[in-house]
């Protein structure tokens, strides 16, 4: 054997380098690229959803027949048809409906003649208030009863929330806000029947120009009189819709405080003599929020569908109370703005929620 043979035997070739990826290469952390792909997921969502309520709402024939229909003579009803442009081909009418969605331009009204742009911003302050309440209410009942859940699980109080979360969850929003407003407004007295407030706190706050959220125009209005007239007239909304999406939280709560108990760092702090109330508050309570925030997004939609039946029921003229009435009257243009602008805001929501879950929980984004 020559010396080369030897050495080449003796001295192993050295090992090849993995090359590492330095941080912000090679395409950008984790992070940014899931953020990048959930913000591009946007477009098709909000693109398929306008598709379906373009052609669903089709299939009843155009919009104009369908509102005015029996109302107009025939050549006057022909005559608005072509205006509109509703005689032209299907495919036409969706190209030209997505290039309108593309300008923010979502048509006129045919009932009342109002571009469904400002429908929006004119009812739409009133759900999201609504909406804001009934997180609120969610928060407040859901979590900490889901705690208790917790806490004496597989014990009579651990039943009973169970099955009040069932309840919450199946009982239909109009049935639930019919039977609150039969008990506490009927039968008691103590709260308002409907509306958002009283006549004279509407026109008060409406005379003072406000941002149309009735809590904040009476905050700043400095009277207590109408902060308590705004915040009796949203209690049984905002419990008839917040409840239905308490039950959903306090299952949550309770299954993944549950799951943390049987953790490592639970069982250690348990032998350190950690009392159970502790390890509950503390080292289990967060881990359990987690779920919460991810499906956030998915209540919000469910809550903006409840919104309809729910200010229909306490006549609360927000954008589902119109909604209502638009579908009543059949302006088939006016519910078709209305659906896709909700698609847009269920969609950006879901990626608001996405991305604080992935900056919270890393295992979000891999």
């Amino acid at each position: 054997m020559t010396s080369n043979a030897a050495a080449a035997v003796a001295e192993p070739p050295p090992a090849m380098e993995v090359p590492r990826r330095r941080p912000g290469g090679g395409g950008g952390s984790p992070l940014w690229r899931y953020i990048l792909l959930r913000f591009l997921l946007i477009f098709p969502t909000v693109l398929i959803l306008v598709t379906l309520v373009f052609f669903l709402i089709r299939m009843t024939g155009d919009p104009i027949t369908a509102a005015l229909g029996g109302r107009l003579p025939a050549d006057q009803l022909a005559q608005r048809i072509h205006e509109a442009g509703y005689d032209r081909p299907i495919f036409v009418q969706y190209l030209e409906y997505l290039g309108q969605i593309v300008r923010f331009d979502f048509g006129t009204t045919i009932t009342d003649k109002q571009p469904v742009v400002q429908v929006i911003a004119t009812y739409g302050l009133a759900t999201f208030e609504l909406v804001m309440y009934s997180l609120v209410v969610a928060f407040a009942v859901g979590i900490p009863l889901g705690l208790v859940a917790a806490a004496l699980r597989d014990r009579w109080p651990d039943a009973i929330l169970r099955v009040s979360a069932i309840l919450f969850y199946a009982t239909p929003v109009f049935f639930a806000g019919l039977v609150a407003k039969l008990v506490f407004s009927v039968w008691l007295g103590w709260l308002p029947v409907s509306g958002r407030a009283n006549v004279r706190t509407e026109i008060a706050l409406g005379r003072k120009g406000g941002t149309g959220i009735y809590l904040i125009d009476a905050i700043a209005s400095g009277n207590p009189a109408y902060i308590g007239d705004v915040l009796s007239h949203a209690i049984l909304p905002a419990l008839t819709l917040g409840l239905l999406t308490a039950g959903i939280f306090l299952r949550l709560v309770r299954t993944n405080v549950i799951g943390t108990y049987n953790m490592p760092y639970i069982d250690a702090a348990r032998s350190r003599g950690v009392r159970e109330r502790r390890l509950v508050r503390t080292h289990a309570y967060k881990p359990a929020l987690i779920p919460i925030i991810t499906v956030i997004g998915l209540q919000i939609a469910l809550m903006l569908g409840g919104a309809v039946l729910t200010e229909t029921t306490f006549e609360w003229k927000g954008l589902g109370f119109q909604l209502a009435a638009y579908l009543s009257s059949r302006d088939f243009v006016a519910v078709q703005g209305i659906v896709a602008m909700i698609a847009i805001i269920v969609a950006l929501t879901n990626f608001a929620v996405d991305v604080i879950a992935a900056f919270i929980d890393p295992r979000v984004r891999y």
